[in-house]
């Protein structure tokens, strides 16, 4: 069995709006030195079978087609561990 992590992140030149809603809260709390922030979405798949590269193509494809809207977002795909 192995996990594999998708990291869904806005391409840089869509604006982000709960982003930019962070990080001009993050000094009215008290924190210091953080000049942007970018929201995404982390998604933790739990495969079958080993995380060869079939597998490997299989959560590419579920992330093009589901996990992520691709007009908009980038994604990533690692094995963790």
């Amino acid at each position: 069995m192995a996990r594999v992590i998708v990291d869904v992140m806005l391409k840089p030149e869509i604006l982000d709006p709960q982003g930019q809603a962070i990080a001009r809260a993050l000094p009215r709390l008290g924190f210091s030195g953080v000049a942007s922030v970018r929201q995404g979405k982390r998604f933790e798949l739990e495969l079958d079978g080993p995380a060869d590269e079939a597998a490997l193509a299989e959560v590419h494809k579920m992330a093009a087609t589901l996990l992520a809207n691709t007009v908009i977002e980038d994604y990533t795909v690692r094995v963790e561990g």
